[in-house]
Protein backbone atom coordinates (compact mmCIF):
# COMPACT_ATOMS: atom_id res chain seq x y z
CA UNK A 1 0.00 0.00 0.00
CA UNK A 2 1.15 3.27 -1.13
CA UNK A 3 2.42 5.67 2.14
CA UNK A 4 -0.08 8.23 1.19
CA UNK A 5 -3.14 5.79 1.03
CA UNK A 6 -1.84 5.19 4.82
CA UNK A 7 -2.28 8.46 5.69
CA UNK A 8 -5.68 8.68 3.38
CA UNK A 9 -6.94 5.80 5.49
CA UNK A 10 -6.07 6.95 8.66
CA UNK A 11 -7.82 10.49 8.53
CA UNK A 12 -10.76 8.39 6.87
CA UNK A 13 -11.39 6.56 9.41
CA UNK A 14 -11.02 9.46 11.98
CA UNK A 15 -13.67 10.80 10.09
CA UNK A 16 -16.03 7.57 10.15
CA UNK A 17 -15.60 7.27 13.77
CA UNK A 18 -17.37 10.91 14.42
CA UNK A 19 -20.18 10.16 11.52
CA UNK A 20 -20.98 7.20 13.81
CA UNK A 21 -21.03 9.51 16.82
CA UNK A 22 -23.58 11.73 14.77
CA UNK A 23 -21.09 14.54 13.35
CA UNK A 24 -22.58 15.75 10.27
CA UNK A 25 -19.36 18.20 8.95
CA UNK A 26 -17.30 14.60 9.44
CA UNK A 27 -20.26 13.73 6.69
CA UNK A 28 -20.06 16.53 4.66
CA UNK A 29 -16.14 16.14 4.31
CA UNK A 30 -16.21 12.61 3.66
CA UNK A 31 -18.84 13.06 0.88
CA UNK A 32 -16.99 15.97 -0.84
CA UNK A 33 -13.74 13.82 -0.60
CA UNK A 34 -15.63 10.85 -2.72
CA UNK A 35 -18.41 12.21 -4.21
CA UNK A 36 -16.68 12.03 -7.75
CA UNK A 37 -15.08 8.86 -7.52
CA UNK A 38 -18.27 7.53 -7.18
CA UNK A 39 -20.13 9.49 -9.82
CA UNK A 40 -17.28 7.86 -12.30
CA UNK A 41 -18.44 4.59 -11.21
CA UNK A 42 -22.24 5.06 -11.61
CA UNK A 43 -21.63 6.59 -14.67
CA UNK A 44 -19.53 4.07 -16.38
CA UNK A 45 -22.48 1.98 -15.82
CA UNK A 46 -25.28 4.25 -16.88
CA UNK A 47 -23.62 6.57 -19.08
CA UNK A 48 -26.15 8.63 -18.08
CA UNK A 49 -25.60 12.11 -15.75
CA UNK A 50 -29.04 11.61 -13.66
CA UNK A 51 -29.31 8.12 -12.71
CA UNK A 52 -24.71 8.52 -11.91
CA UNK A 53 -26.54 11.71 -9.42
CA UNK A 54 -29.19 9.28 -8.21
CA UNK A 55 -26.49 6.62 -7.38
CA UNK A 56 -24.36 9.47 -5.58
CA UNK A 57 -26.73 10.49 -3.46
CA UNK A 58 -28.47 7.00 -2.63
CA UNK A 59 -24.16 5.66 -1.96
CA UNK A 60 -23.88 8.61 0.76
CA UNK A 61 -27.47 7.96 2.26
CA UNK A 62 -26.78 4.52 2.62
CA UNK A 63 -23.40 5.13 3.81
CA UNK A 64 -24.58 7.37 6.64
CA UNK A 65 -27.22 5.09 7.61
CA UNK A 66 -24.65 2.44 7.61
CA UNK A 67 -21.63 3.66 8.79
CA UNK A 68 -21.37 1.21 11.53
CA UNK A 69 -20.61 -1.78 9.06
CA UNK A 70 -17.04 -0.20 8.13
CA UNK A 71 -14.16 -1.02 10.59
CA UNK A 72 -11.13 0.12 10.72
CA UNK A 73 -8.38 -1.40 8.88
CA UNK A 74 -10.31 -1.84 5.64
CA UNK A 75 -9.82 0.74 2.77
CA UNK A 76 -12.81 2.84 2.69
CA UNK A 77 -12.84 3.76 -0.65
CA UNK A 78 -12.87 0.18 -1.71
CA UNK A 79 -15.72 -0.04 0.70
CA UNK A 80 -17.28 2.91 -0.29
CA UNK A 81 -17.34 1.87 -4.43
CA UNK A 82 -18.33 -1.53 -3.75
CA UNK A 83 -21.58 -0.14 -1.63
CA UNK A 84 -21.83 2.00 -5.05
CA UNK A 85 -21.55 -1.00 -7.53
CA UNK A 86 -24.12 -2.43 -5.15
CA UNK A 87 -26.19 0.25 -5.41
CA UNK A 88 -25.81 0.28 -9.31
CA UNK A 89 -26.85 -3.29 -10.01
CA UNK A 90 -29.92 -2.72 -7.73
CA UNK A 91 -30.94 0.47 -9.85
CA UNK A 92 -30.67 -1.12 -13.03
CA UNK A 93 -32.55 -4.12 -11.35
CA UNK A 94 -35.38 -1.72 -10.59
CA UNK A 95 -35.13 1.13 -13.29
CA UNK A 96 -34.58 -0.68 -16.46
CA UNK A 97 -36.39 -3.66 -17.63
CA UNK A 98 -35.17 -6.68 -20.34
CA UNK A 99 -37.01 -4.45 -23.19
CA UNK A 100 -35.90 -1.75 -22.20
CA UNK A 101 -31.97 -0.34 -23.75
CA UNK A 102 -29.61 2.20 -21.70
CA UNK A 103 -29.90 5.63 -23.13
CA UNK A 104 -26.42 6.34 -24.43
CA UNK A 105 -26.94 9.20 -26.32
CA UNK A 106 -24.88 11.21 -23.46
CA UNK A 107 -21.45 11.40 -23.95
CA UNK A 108 -18.53 10.86 -21.53
CA UNK A 109 -18.00 14.76 -21.79
CA UNK A 110 -20.45 14.99 -19.37
CA UNK A 111 -18.10 14.20 -16.75
CA UNK A 112 -16.01 16.89 -17.14
CA UNK A 113 -13.73 15.03 -16.02
CA UNK A 114 -10.31 17.36 -15.22
CA UNK A 115 -7.50 17.05 -16.75
CA UNK A 116 -4.81 14.32 -15.53
CA UNK A 117 -1.83 16.38 -15.85
CA UNK A 118 -2.72 20.90 -15.02
CA UNK A 119 0.45 21.50 -17.42
CA UNK A 120 -0.51 19.99 -19.87
CA UNK A 121 -0.42 21.96 -23.95
CA UNK A 122 -3.30 23.44 -25.59
CA UNK A 123 -2.67 20.55 -28.13
CA UNK A 124 -3.75 18.14 -26.11
CA UNK A 125 -6.86 19.68 -25.02
CA UNK A 126 -8.12 19.35 -28.28
CA UNK A 127 -8.03 15.80 -28.03
CA UNK A 128 -10.44 15.89 -25.39
CA UNK A 129 -13.76 14.97 -26.93
CA UNK A 130 -12.13 12.58 -29.51
CA UNK A 131 -10.82 10.54 -26.89
CA UNK A 132 -14.10 10.70 -25.46
CA UNK A 133 -15.61 9.73 -28.53
CA UNK A 134 -12.77 6.88 -28.64
CA UNK A 135 -13.66 5.57 -24.78
CA UNK A 136 -17.15 5.48 -25.56
CA UNK A 137 -16.48 2.97 -28.31
CA UNK A 138 -15.01 0.52 -25.74
CA UNK A 139 -17.05 -2.53 -24.35
CA UNK A 140 -18.69 -1.57 -20.80
CA UNK A 141 -16.26 -3.99 -18.98
CA UNK A 142 -13.33 -2.33 -20.93
CA UNK A 143 -14.73 1.24 -20.27
CA UNK A 144 -15.24 0.55 -16.87
CA UNK A 145 -11.78 -0.69 -15.59
CA UNK A 146 -10.43 2.53 -17.47
CA UNK A 147 -12.00 4.76 -16.14
CA UNK A 148 -12.09 3.08 -12.53
CA UNK A 149 -7.78 2.77 -13.27
CA UNK A 150 -7.13 6.32 -14.20
CA UNK A 151 -9.93 8.37 -13.33
CA UNK A 152 -10.57 6.88 -9.92
CA UNK A 153 -7.33 6.06 -9.61
CA UNK A 154 -7.94 2.63 -7.75
CA UNK A 155 -5.51 -0.14 -8.12
CA UNK A 156 -5.92 -3.65 -10.23
CA UNK A 157 -6.50 -5.33 -6.91
CA UNK A 158 -9.04 -3.09 -5.60
CA UNK A 159 -11.08 -2.65 -8.81
CA UNK A 160 -10.76 -6.92 -8.75
CA UNK A 161 -12.61 -6.31 -5.42
CA UNK A 162 -15.47 -4.04 -6.41
CA UNK A 163 -16.73 -5.61 -10.04
CA UNK A 164 -15.91 -9.41 -8.22
CA UNK A 165 -13.81 -10.63 -10.64
CA UNK A 166 -10.51 -12.54 -10.79
CA UNK A 167 -7.55 -10.34 -10.76
CA UNK A 168 -5.48 -11.89 -13.90
CA UNK A 169 -9.59 -10.75 -15.50
CA UNK A 170 -9.16 -7.20 -14.47
CA UNK A 171 -5.75 -6.80 -15.87
CA UNK A 172 -6.61 -8.48 -19.51
CA UNK A 173 -9.26 -5.89 -19.68
CA UNK A 174 -7.42 -2.95 -18.97
CA UNK A 175 -4.79 -4.41 -21.30
CA UNK A 176 -7.23 -4.48 -23.93
CA UNK A 177 -8.87 -0.91 -23.29
CA UNK A 178 -5.76 0.66 -23.68
CA UNK A 179 -4.60 -1.54 -26.69
CA UNK A 180 -8.13 -0.17 -28.17
CA UNK A 181 -7.90 2.77 -26.91
CA UNK A 182 -4.71 3.32 -28.95
CA UNK A 183 -6.31 1.89 -31.88
CA UNK A 184 -9.01 4.62 -31.69
CA UNK A 185 -6.90 7.42 -31.15
CA UNK A 186 -3.85 6.67 -33.62
CA UNK A 187 -5.83 8.57 -36.22
CA UNK A 188 -5.98 11.83 -34.29
CA UNK A 189 -2.43 11.52 -33.63
CA UNK A 190 -1.56 10.87 -36.79
CA UNK A 191 -0.41 7.20 -36.49
CA UNK A 192 -1.08 4.35 -38.62
CA UNK A 193 -2.52 1.53 -37.11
Amino acid sequence: MKPERVVENENVYTLVEKIKEGDREAFMTVTRLYQKKVFLLAFSYFRNKEDALDIVQETFLRFYQKADMFHKGRNFQSWLLQVARNICIDYYRKNYSRESTFNRERNIDEMNLPATDSNESHGSSDLKEPFSSCLEKLSEKQRMIFVMKHYNQLEYREIAQILNIALGTVKSLHFKAVQNLRALMSPYLGRQT
